[in-house]
């Protein structure tokens, strides 16, 4: 007969084993479950940046996993099918190599709007021809299915009028593209930018109808860092950030209510604000807006023109550059197309672009610039004869690095070219100042492109050489 004692730890042993398995089990199918939660999360986090088939809006993609908001498929699908079908043309204005540095960044983004979108074509207006080289480090660096590029070179004679002809390429090819952009070459545009541009759109025309939307426009706002400007950020002197911070140089009149923004229209001033000062160095316009206002009454946005006079002395302009004027004045001045400038008070920060040459802080309250006074300071400025301390030769290059890749695995023979297309637009014409020279300089390097171009984008010996772009 079994001893009563064994027979209660044998009965205690079996209730201990069950109790481990419920337990095991039950932490098994937790840990399923998360591993199934997050990789349903990660597979989406793939499939969203997917450049041959992009599943999602990511502005959608992050709400849907970190809130508790829940899209219905049919919704989600409508999304996917509403930006992967868009066409956006953008055009942008870059006399010469000056700002380089900027427009490859402004490029990168572009291409990252690609990845999103269905097309995404771009005209960079400019007045020197790009070397094959330089050509060919953006074509390997600017690669997305929908993405094209054309350089389109103007005489450098026309000078502040480099930025008027973004106006006649829109309205040209208005009905190919659902969205618009123009944009100075040193404005970085994200896919964040052209999202949430076309859902504040979409909200104030459902505010106030279609037809009075055209009296309204989504407008942007430029930002830079208020880095210290008298010292160099380095790793001894990192501490100096600790209180950087995004600035708004344009608009720094206190207090910021009235003085640099107030309420837009009684209709929309629940929900939108507008900046005093509208200048924003750039635009988006959808196709019908385009279409409307070259129709509008005292606007006729697709007409060229020159930026107004002073009343008493025509030949002094009176509405700042012509650069200023054609992003920002003819469309928003209330003389002009009355357009109103508006950013949603809820989401302001997502239409903030950043200004990558973070220098304009530096101007406030200087004399003759903004909030200036006559005991500030004057700014001073270069005539270009500087001779500075340039960084470390040691540092190697993305062209140096480019150049040795090619030349180490070289392309094969294409038969198409289909990267960058550069056009001679220039008006020989007209004079300018070093004209032979200029001219000299275009014919060598579009013969240059022309041959590279019919090699189907493969380099020549000579490319490897003459690859400064400024001589």
């Amino acid at each position: 007969m079994q001893n009563p004692k064994n027979k209660m730890t044998n009965v205690t042993k079996k209730k201990t084993a069950v109790c481990h398995t419920i337990l095991s089990f039950s932490i098994g199918c937790m840990v399923g479950f998360l591993l199934l939660l997050n990789f349903g999360i990660f597979t989406d986090s793939i499939s969203e940046f997917r450049g041959d088939a992009v599943k999602h809006n990511p502005c959608n993609v992050l709400a849907h996993h970190t809130t508790n908001n829940y899209t219905p498929p049919s919704q989600v699908q409508q999304q996917q099918s509403s930006f992967g079908n868009m066409k956006v043309l953008v055009a942008i204005a870059s006399f010469n190599f000056g700002q380089l540095p900027h427009l490859e960044e402004v490029l990168d983004a572009y291409q990252d709007l690609c990845v999103l979108v269905s097309i995404v074509h771009i005209y960079i207006y400019t007045t020197i021809p790009y070397p094959v080289a330089l050509i060919d480090l953006l074509n390997s660096r600017l690669q997305c299915k929908g993405l094209q590029i054309t350089i389109v070179i103007k005489s450098p004679s026309v000078r502040l009028n480099l930025v008027d002809f973004h106006r006649e390429l829109f309205y040209n090819k208005v009905n190919d593209y659902n969205v618009f952009i123009y944009s100075e070459d040193d404005i970085r545009v994200t896919p964040k930018t052209v999202v949430a541009y076309l859902e504040q759109t979409k909200k104030v025309e459902a505010i106030v109808g279609k037809s009075p939307a055209e009296d309204f426009n989504v407008g942007i706002v430029r930002y830079e860092y208020n880095y210290p400007p008298d010292i160099i950020i380095d790793d001894k002197s990192r501490h100096a950030t600790t209180n950087v911070t995004r600035v708004y140089w344009e608009h720094s009149n206190r207090p910021v209510i009235p003085n640099a923004l107030i309420g837009a229209s009684p209709v929309l001033k629940n929900n939108y604000v507008t900046m005093k000062n509208h200048h924003q160095g750039m635009f988006i316009a959808t196709k019908e807006l385009l279409l409307a206002w070259k129709k509008r009454p005292g606007c006729q946005f697709d007409v060229i023109r020159q930026r107004p006079g002073a009343r008493n002395n025509p030949s002094q302009p009176s509405e700042g550059t012509q650069r200023v004027w054609m992003s920002s004045h003819m469309l928003h001045g209330g003389r002009h197309c009355n357009v109103q400038q508006i950013l949603p008070i809820d989401t302001f920060g997502q239409l903030n672009v950043l200004h990558l040459p973070n220098k304009n802080y530096r101007r406030v309250g200087k004399k003759g610039r903004i909030g200036g006074t006559e005991s500030a300071v004057e700014n001073e400025f270069g005539n270009g004869n500087e001779q500075f301390n340039g960084p470390s030769k040691t540092l190697v290059t993305a062209m140096e690095t480019h150049l040795a890749m090619r030349k180490e695995f070289p392309v094969k023979v294409s038969t198409k070219y289909t990267g960058i297309v550069m056009m001679d637009e220039v008006d020989t014409g007209k004079f300018f100042q070093n004209r032979k020279a200029h001219q000299q300089l275009m014919n060598q390097r579009m013969k240059a492109y022309e041959d590279y171009v019919k090699r189907g984008g493969v380099m020549s010996d000579s490319d490897f050489v003459t690859w400064n772009w400024i001589d």
